[in-house]
């Protein structure tokens, strides 16, 4: 088959190092300039490439295309593949063609790289052969090449379920939605919840799909009627009106069934949950859905309990990065969105000292005034153009002050926090107007805070 990979980075590199060596005739074709560590592996593959263009007669040509999720759906070279009726499928579409690994598949709007890393990690300490792949930043069709694990855990974006007409997981795990990336839909949620529900289309009876039944998003959409996939939802507390597989009897407490609704049926299973590090109400959802998919790979309390206590998360997500006086300084880059850094201001239980802002989204702060005007003693705003974070939160915080500097809003956090409080980097927006990406927002606060901790020693 000709095969044309369009966008080689992770995921492009690892389809075409696939394709490869099933035997298939592939070219690559990315509009920008291809990284080094890219561009060194396709050449030592030997498969053919270009950079900075898209050659339109050779990508025509092709039989199928495997394209980059970060590619819209309106780029011309797209458009015209659709024209002309070129099969476009993602990575994992491709890769699931040369598996036959139990693959564990977590999409969700917010949440999805925590849940993601922390199945891993319990199926990881507990001895299982099992990879990490997806929108987590590795390739899920370079590891296939030697396919060595019985199980793979992979993020999914929507992007990403655009493209996989085919794929079944063994466990399609869907944490919430909410609105987001909506500029790739239309401007439609509807459509964008579609596209996450597509991570449940094709389940059967082998298959099970796991769920937030508090979302009210996921509700409204979500037809279950003929699904023939075991159904496991989870929610924060026991519900009269279904059956859960997993919710919380308690702070420290997760009940969860394998079988819910079927009393008859005992493999109910009540676990401690004191040891995980995870804090939030967003983390208890994230930590519930982990351990049904833990459960449904055959771990046991003990095994679940001990990966739970040894887990750590990825930075810039409720990250605690240093202590100063009796000042806790947490992380949270990653809030990019209004539902995340709500979870966060209502994640954390000491008075919060909050920092904000960035390049606005067209965000709704209205459901953030109530936590705001109960929990942060101050807000510092950080961000080129802060007015309309200034005029939703003035009358509902103590003070608001601004800067341009992430150093100035650190030592103003400390300034204006007291011990015991938290001083919380949870944005709310995306970063691009003084960083580079979140992760580079997260880095600087990072940073900033270790260094006002040497000189206060």
């Amino acid at each position: 088959m000709n095969l044309v990979i369009l966008g080689a980075a992770e995921s492009g590199v690892g389809a075409a190092l696939l394709a490869q060596a099933q035997g298939h005739a592939v070219f690559v074709s990315d509009r920008g300039a291809i990284k080094p560590e890219y561009r060194q592996k396709l050449t030592q593959a030997g498969i053919a490439f270009e950079e900075n263009q898209h050659s339109p007669e050779k990508i025509l040509a092709a039989d199928e295309v495997i394209k980059s999720p970060g590619i819209s759906e309106k780029a011309e070279i797209i458009q015209a593949l659709r024209t002309q009726n070129t099969p476009i499928i993602s990575e994992i579409e491709f890769a699931g063609r040369y598996t036959s690994a139990k693959c564990i598949c977590i999409t969700g709007t917010n949440g999805k790289t925590t849940t993601t890393l922390l199945t891993y990690h319990l199926l990881k300490e507990a001895g299982l052969r099992v990879g990490l792949a997806g929108n987590v930043g590795y390739s899920l069709a370079e590891q296939i090449i030697k396919d060595e694990h019985d199980y793979y855990v992979v993020e999914l974006s929507s992007f990403q379920l655009d493209d996989m007409p085919d794929f079944r997981p063994w466990v399609a795990v869907l944490l919430n939605i909410t609105p987001d990336h909506l500029d790739r839909y239309n401007y439609s949620l509807e459509e964008y919840a579609r596209a996450k529900l597509r991570i449940a289309r094709n389940l059967d009876s082998a298959n099970a799909f796991i769920y937030n039944a508090d979302d009210e998003v996921t509700g409204r959409y979500l037809q279950t009627a003929f699904m023939t996939a075991r159904l496991l939802p989870f929610a924060q507390y026991e519900r009269p009106d279904a059956p859960l597989a997993a919710y919380y009897a308690g702070a420290e407490a997760l009940h969860s069934t394998l079988t819910p609704g079927f009393s008859d049926i005992h493999d109910e299973q009540d676990l401690d949950i004191s040891a995980s590090p995870l804090i939030g109400q967003h983390n208890r959802q994230n930590l519930a859905a982990a351990v049904l998919c833990a459960r449904l790979a055959g771990l046991d309390a003990a095994q679940i309990q001990a990966g739970l206590a040894t887990f750590q998360n990825a930075d810039h997500r409720l990250q605690l990065v240093g202590e100063i006086n009796g000042v806790r300084f947490l992380n949270d880059s990653k809030a990019t969105n209004v539902e995340a850094a709500w979870y966060a201001l209502d994640g954390v239980g000491a008075p919060i000292v909050w920092i904000a802002g960035g390049t606005d989204k067209g965000n709704d702060y209205t459901s953030l005034v109530p936590l705001a005007h109960r929990k942060v003693k101050a807000l510092i705003c950080l961000g080129v153009d802060n007015e309309k974070l200034k005029a939703a939160f003035t009358a509902a915080v103590p003070h608001l002050e601004e800067t341009h500097d992430v150093s100035e809003a650190v030592r103003r956090g400390l300034a204006l926090a007291a011990p015991g409080d938290t001083v919380l980097l949870s944005p709310a927006c995306a970063s691009f107007d003084l960083f580079k990406n979140y992760e580079d927002r997260g880095r600087q606060f990072a940073a900033a805070v270790s260094m006002l901790m040497k000189n206060e020693n």
